[in-house]
């Protein structure tokens, strides 16, 4: 299918380009905002092609398990992975016991655009291999998709501040 409903989200960071790429690849920092408003725990987190990032999101008794593929890498400039958006314990892919159609994987595109002292970051996000009903269901979330990103950008801000102060 061509016409995959694509999710994009445009922010612009009041700091450098490697400050804002190292919020984004630490990952000390990368728990602390990654998943707002739950404990975000990086079980792996190898920043290369081919490279895997595991990551356990938890709140009360629960935890979902989300495995990341980077399939390229040019620091501080651009990351792409494959998104498994949940998956076993094992980290084996598996459909969202939360929302049975959301896809189980997304291309996951996130650009760094150098603008003197503040960086524009670009996130994409596109349903790979999914069914109609995933992208379906995709599409239909997207509106509401700039809340979690939006609480996460907003202690990036506060990670940012921290760094240059």
């Amino acid at each position: 299918m061509s016409d995959l409903p694509e999710y994009v989200l445009d922010r612009v960071f009041d700091a450098p380009r490697e400050m804002v790429w190292r919020a984004w690849t630490d990952p000390e920092l990368l728990q602390r905002w990654y998943g707002p408003g739950i404990e975000t725990i990086i079980h792996k987190f190898d920043l290369k092609p081919g490279g895997v990032w595991l990551n356990e999101m938890k709140w009360g008794g629960n935890s979902q398990y989300q495995k990341v593929v980077f399939q390229e890498v040019s620091e501080p400039e651009k990351m792409v992975w494959h998104h498994h958006s949940s998956t076993d314990s094992d980290w084996n892919p598996m459909t969202n016991p939360m929302m049975a159609d959301w896809p189980r994987l997304l291309l996951t595109t996130v650009t760094f655009e150098e603008a003197g002292n503040t960086t524009n970051v670009r996130l994409s996000q596109i349903p790979m291999d999914a069914t109609e009903a995933e992208i379906a269901c995709f599409a239909e979330k997207m509106a509401g998709m700039g809340k979690g990103w939006g609480g996460g950008y907003a202690i990036i801000d506060e990670i940012l501040a921290e760094l240059q102060a």
